[in-house]
């Protein structure tokens, strides 16, 4: 027994030579050999652990099984983990937090009603409404008593592709530094998160009752929603981290405050990461689709796509987190194989 470990190791130590060389990988076979030798040494290991005989020996045989568990361990792609991410941990995720995101979507409502009634009634609210770093002071006044200036505002030029591009970096930069803005404030206790979000309403409505007028409002929401519904989306994701944040602060139960924070941080993280793809998607349409020469028509088919996309993978989750309340969903990534197929039967008799 004591020579046939002795000659396993070794055997595996010269193998783990060849593998660390990178000018001579080893042949299939050899990984093989390899694997069985590695299940071999961790068993005898496991035996001197629970005899613990030779610490010397138990720290080399260690050291042999180490290296060999990196050259056998298996990452999964980078695609797997965005599959694994939209199809099982985010849906789990946004099932779970519908409320607190219905929550920072009625602010986002709420300031953009009470930005356009304000205005509606006070017309010099704009300038207090809409930042001078978006549109100065004089700017607006145009477009409040020109109804063509509003017209050639939204009329549908072209711009080279370079210009679109350096345009769109621009503003997913802005856009993303707003969403983790939101986010990030969600520890002092939600407040400026509220403001953020509430703030973002008061500009949209505020614009929305500037152009609403005078015969513009179909143009203006066709130059506007496409590139809208996927980037208030995303602010609305990450104001719901926050807020996410904040109820741990305010209210952590009985839960310690660090133990509260802990346990909303993955969640919120994970409403965060999803947001990215959601910023760069409006600003590409906004830079690329909006400062095009489409029609109306075209603009407002890309808008449709856009509702009808999200309202999609809302049904997913929906359908999904019904079908299977109490398991991970992680089984639709597996589900080909047959034993993720057992895997998925036992879980649910259980």
């Amino acid at each position: 027994m004591i020579e046939r470990d002795r000659v396993a190791q070794q055997r595996l130590a010269e193998l783990l030579e060849r593998a660390e060389q990178i000018a001579r990988p080893l042949s299939f076979g050899e990984v093989r050999e390899l694997a069985h030798l590695y299940r071999v040494c961790s068993a005898r290991l496991a035996m001197q652990r629970s005899r613990a005989s030779d610490p010397e020996a138990m720290r080399y045989l260690n050291a042999l099984c180490v290296r060999a568990y990196t050259h056998l361990r298996v990452t999964t792609p980078p695609e797997r983990h965005v599959r694994k991410f939209f199809l099982a941990d985010f849906p789990v995720t946004l099932a779970a937090t519908a409320k607190i995101q219905a929550v920072a979507a009625l602010i986002l409502l709420a300031g953009a009603i009470v930005g356009a009634t304000l205005v509606a009634q006070k017309p010099a609210a704009l300038y207090a409404f809409i930042p001078s770093w978006m549109y100065p002071a004089d700017e607006l006044e145009q477009f409040e008593s020109s109804r063509q200036a509003r017209i050639d505002f939204l009329s549908h030029s072209s711009m080279a592709a370079g210009t679109k591009s350096l345009f769109s970096a621009g503003l997913f930069v802005h856009n993303m530094q707003t969403g983790l803005v939101a986010f990030a404030t969600g520890i002092l206790a939600g407040v400026p998160t509220i403001l953020i979000v509430f703030e973002n309403g008061l500009i949209i409505g505020a614009f929305g009752w500037l152009f609403s007028r005078g015969g513009t409002a179909m143009t203006f929401w066709a130059w506007m929603l496409p590139h809208a519904i996927p980037e208030l989306l995303a602010v609305t994701l990450c104001a719901s981290g926050g807020l996410l944040i904040a109820r741990a602060v305010i209210a952590p139960g009985r839960r310690t405050v660090g133990t509260a924070l802990r346990e909303a941080s993955r969640p919120a993280l994970q409403m965060v990461a999803a947001s990215v793809p959601l910023f760069i998607i409006a600003a590409a349409i906004e830079s690329f689709l909006r400062q095009s020469t489409l029609s109306v028509g075209a603009r407002y088919a890309a808008a449709a796509i856009a509702v009808a996309a999200i309202a999609s993978y809302a049904l997913f989750v929906r359908i999904l987190v019904r079908r299977h309340p109490s398991i991970e969903l992680e089984w639709l990534l597996t589900a080909g194989s047959p034993d993720a197929s057992q895997d998925i039967d036992s879980k649910l008799v259980h």
